[in-house]
């Protein structure tokens, strides 16, 4: 977890490869259906463009099927899901449903005004139409309303890992490395 920009794909991958386990990103299935204009892209889209949400019942269909699937019997990371206390609540059931457990939640801290930066970079190189300024600092509002209560939830559960997200990559990925190392594995 982490407000948009914080590294949190960049970084689950690393994860997911560690531990031998396919990370799952919403937004990454969001971006495919748009670029194969697929209806679920062209819904997602109108959300994307605005710096909003897609609605919690396309994404939590979408988890679904994807976490049901055989590569993720053993295990999986999921990247942008869940966003709001309804994903929370859904993907406590799909998990229940799959006999799957959370071992951790890691939650990538960044400031702000740093986030904003990256994502104008990142607009610049990647070419991501998503990432102008206005929709990068509505992205962070709605992360502050929508997401930011998650940290909590996870924090009560025991689950949460908070990891300092500014530096170099490798620095982050040894900084989650380390952290996770605290956190029993199931």
């Amino acid at each position: 977890m982490g407000p948009p920009g914080a590294g949190k794909g960049t970084q689950a991958r690393f994860v997911a490869e560690h531990f031998g386990i396919p990370a799952i990103s919403t937004g990454d299935i969001f971006r495919a259906n748009v670029s194969q204009g697929t209806p679920l892209g062209v819904e997602a889209k109108r959300y994307m463009d605005a710096g909003e949400y897609v609605p919690d019942e396309v994404t939590n269909l979408m988890v679904r099927n994807r976490i049901d699937e055989p590569d993720a019997e053993p295990g999986f990371l999921l990247d942008g899901y869940p966003r709001t206390l309804a994903q929370v609540t859904e993907l406590d059931g799909m998990i229940a449903f799959t006999g799957h457990q959370l071992d951790a939640v890691v939650v990538l801290t960044v400031d702000p005004e740093e986030l904003v930066q990256r994502l104008l970079q990142r607009a610049q190189t990647d070419g991501r139409a998503d990432d102008t300024e206005d929709v990068i600092r509505r992205r962070q509002e709605v992360y502050a309303e929508q997401t930011e209560p998650l940290i909590g939830v996870y924090r009560e559960r025991g689950i949460l890992v908070e990891v300092d997200g500014v530096g170099e990559v490798d620095e982050v990925t040894a900084r989650i490395f380390d952290a996770l190392d605290v956190v029993p594995q199931s």
